[in-house]
C-alpha cells in the first residue's frame, strides 16, 4: 500500500510502494548544477535534516543506516517509535520494511539458482501446478523470472485487495488461485505495471523447490546467516520489545495504524512486503549487496554472478521529467527486486516500500561503494525522500540545499491543485438514490474478492467484506444507484463510490465500485471488482 499530498499510499499497499520521484507539471526550481567538491553531510547536519523532516512531515520516528567502502558509516535512530511511552528509535527498533522485502525474495530465488535447483527462466507451472493465469498461453510461458519483473499485463496494483488492509483473510493458495479471475490491461510483457500477488506467487516456489516454507528459508539462508536481528517470518515475544508503532497524519492529527502493527504473526504478504527489519540489519544487508553476496562476517550468501542477475535491467520504466531535471536521469527500469536507473552520472539501485505508517527506501551506488536505508514510522513520502536526497546528493558532490522544504513546497503545491478538483461540480451528487435502502440489501459476490453484505441498519446500509474483515463502512447515498462508502477506518484514505447496477427491470442485479479520490494507493483496486447479487 502510496498519498501524492499529505499521507503516502498504504501499500497494503503496503504493500505497495510508491516511486520516489513521481511526475508532475508543476513550475520547479532551476536544475542543480553539480560541484567538484565532494562533501558529505556531518553528523549534525544529518540531524538537523532529520529533524526538520519528522516535523514537517509529522512523522515520530526514524532509523538511518548509511555504509561504505565495506564499513558502517552511521547507523542510528532520531525521534520516537512509540508516541504513548516516549521511547526512542535506535539502529535495533524493528520496522516493517513493506516493498523493499522483494529484494530478499529475489535473493531467496538467487540463492537456489546458486543451489541448482532452479533457473530463472523456468516455467512457475513446473514448480506450481495451480498456477493460472486468465490466458492459457501466458500461464505457459510464464517464467519465474516474469514473476519479479512487473510485466505479467495484469493493472497497476491488480488483486491487491486480497492483500490488504490487514489482516487479510485470503490464503496464499486462495491468492494463486483467483489469479485466473483477473482481467489483463495489456499484452503479456508489453508494459510495465507494479503488483504484489505475483511476489506472493515467487515465495511459493521457494517454498516448493526449497521443500521449506518461505519464511524459515529466508530466515536461515539469509538473515540468520548474516546476523541480521531481522525476521522473515513470526517473532517470538520476548523479541518484540523494541518495535516501532505505524502511525499517520489523519483528520489533522498524528494517529496509531492499529492495522499495520507488528504483530509477530505471519501475513499472506511477506515476500511481498511483510519482512520486518531495523536500522543495523539494514547496513549488513546493504554490504551483503555491495560485496556480491559476501556478507561482512565472511558468510557468502549467493554468487556474485547471481547479484549481477538481480541487478540487471528487464523492464523499461518512464522517466519522469522531475527526475530528468533534477536527477540528470536519461534510463530508468525494473530489475529483479529492484529498480535502477542513472542519477547524476551514476547507476544507482533502489526500492521503496510503503505501508500505512510504515516506510523503506534503500538506495546502492556501486560506483561510490554506498548504500543508504531509511526506515520510519510515519504515512509521508516527504519524510524518506527529503532524507535520501540530501544525504544522497552530498555523496554525489551535488550542490548541498533543503530539499524537505522542497518536498513540502511541493505537497503544499500539489494541494492547492488538488482542492479546486474536490469541490467541482461534477464530484457532487443529488445525496438521494432512487430505491428504497432495503431494495439495496443482499450479498453480492465477486469472481476473486468473495463475498460481501450490503445491510440495512436502522436507517442506513452498511458494507462488509467477509474476506477482509477490515473493509467495511457505510453507504452514504450519492444518487440515482451510486453511494459513497465511508469506510470506517479513516485511516485508509480510500473511500469508494459504489454502483448498483440493474436489469431492464430495474431489478438490483450487481455492483461495481471505484475510489472517489483518483490519487488513492493503487492497491486499493475497486475497480476491478465486478459483483453479482446472489439469489436471496
Amino acid at each position: 500500500m502510496v498519498s501524492k499530498i499529505f499521507f503516502v499510499k498504504t501499500v497494503v499497499s503496503g504493500i505497495l510502494f510508491c516511486t520516489p520521484f513521481a511526475s508532475a507539471q508543476t513550475t520547479h526550481p532551476q536544475p542543480i548544477t553539480a560541484t567538484k567538491q565532494f562533501a558529505p553531510l556531518t553528523e549534525a547536519e544529518i540531524k538537523k535534516t532529520v529533524e526538520s523532516a519528522l516535523e514537517v512531515f509529522h512523522t515520530p520516528g526514524l532509523a538511518l543506516g548509511i555504509v561504505q567502502g565495506g564499513q558502517v558509516k552511521f547507523a542510528g535512530g532520531f525521534g520516537i517509535r512509540d508516541i504513548k511511552s516516549g521511547a526512542n528509535v535506535d539502529e535495533k527498533t524493528l520496522f516493517r520494511i513493506a516493498s523493499t522485502s522483494k529484494a530478499f525474495t529475489a535473493a531467496a530465488l538467487a540463492i537456489l539458482v546458486d543451489d541448482g535447483v532452479l533457473h530463472w527462466d523456468d516455467k512457475v507451472i513446473d514448480y506450481l501446478p495451480d498456477f493460472r493465469m486468465s490466458d492459457a498461453w501466458v500461464t505457459r510461458e510464464f517464467t519465474i523470472r516474469d514473476l519479479l519483473t512487473h510485466r505479467s499485463g495484469l493493472g497497476l496494483g491488480a488483486g491487491d485487495l486480497m492483500l490488504w488492509p490487514e489482516p487479510s483473510g485470503f490464503t496464499r493458495k486462495e491468492i494463486i488461485h483467483n489469479l485466473r479471475y483477473l482481467k489483463p490491461v495489456s499484452s503479456f510483457r508489453s508494459r510495465y505495471a507494479y503488483d504484489n500477488l505475483l511476489y506472493i506467487v515467487a515465495g511459493e516456489v521457494v517454498a516448493k523447490a526449497s521443500g521449506s516454507s518461505y519464511e524459515n528459508f529466508v530466515q536461515k539462508r539469509i538473515m540468520d546467516r548474516l546476523d541480521m536481528g531481522c525476521y522473515a517470518g513470526k517473532i517470538p515475544k520476548y523479541k518484540r520489545g523494541n518495535i516501532a508503532i505505524p502511525y499517520g497524519y489523519i483528520e489533522d492529527g498524528i494517529k496509531e495504524i492499529t492495522r499495520n502493527k507488528i504483530s509477530g504473526a505471519i501475513t499472506a504478504s511477506q515476500a511481498a512486503g511483510g519482512l520486518v527489519c531495523n536500522g543495523q540489519g539494514m547496513n549488513i544487508w546493504m554490504l551483503t549487496q555491495l560485496g556480491g553476496g559476501l556478507g561482512p562476517n565472511g558468510k557468502r550468501i549467493f554468487s556474485k554472478k547471481q547479484r549481477d542477475e538481480m541487478w540487471k535491467s528487464q523492464t523499461i520504466l518512464h522517466v519522469s521529467n522531475f527526475e530528468r531535471e533534477f536527477d540528470n536521469t536519461h534510463f530508468k527500469t525494473y530489475a529483479l527486486g529492484w529498480r535502477k536507473d542513472d542519477v547524476h552520472g551514476y547507476e544507482v539501485i533502489s526500492h521503496t516500500g510503503t505501508l500505512s505508517g510504515m516506510q523503506a527506501y534503500v538506495v546502492l551506488v556501486p560506483e561510490l561503494d554506498l548504500g543508504i536505508a531509511i526506515l520510519n514510522n510515519g504515512s509521508n513520502y516527504g519524510v524518506r525522500n527529503g532524507v535520501m536526497q540530501s544525504i544522497l546528493k552530498a555523496y554525489m558532490g551535488q550542490e548541498k540545499r533543503d530539499w524537505v522544504d522542497f518536498y513540502h513546497e511541493r505537497q503544499l503545491a500539489a494541494a492547492g491543485r488538488k482542492k479546486p478538483q474536490a469541490d467541482n461540480d461534477n464530484h457532487k451528487g443529488s445525496g438521494t438514490v432512487i430505491k428504497p435502502l432495503e431494495d439495496y440489501a443482499g450479498t453480492y459476490k465477486d469472481p476473486w474478492f468473495g463475498k460481501v453484505d450490503i445491510l440495512k441498519a436502522a436507517k442506513e446500509l452498511r458494507f462488509r467484506s467477509h474476506k477482509s474483515i477490515n473493509l467495511k463502512g457505510t453507504l452514504e447515498p450519492f444518487g440515482q444507484n451510486t453511494f459513497i462508502v465511508r469506510w470506517d477506518d479513516r485511516g485508509f484514505g480510500a473511500d469508494a463510490y459504489a454502483r448498483f447496477e440493474t436489469d431492464f427491470e430495474g431489478n438490483i442485479k450487481g455492483l461495481t465500485m471505484k475510489a472517489v479520490d483518483p490519487d488513492a494507493d493503487f492497491s486499493f483496486d475497486f475497480h476491478d471488482l465486478d459483483f453479482v447479487r446472489l439469489e436471496q
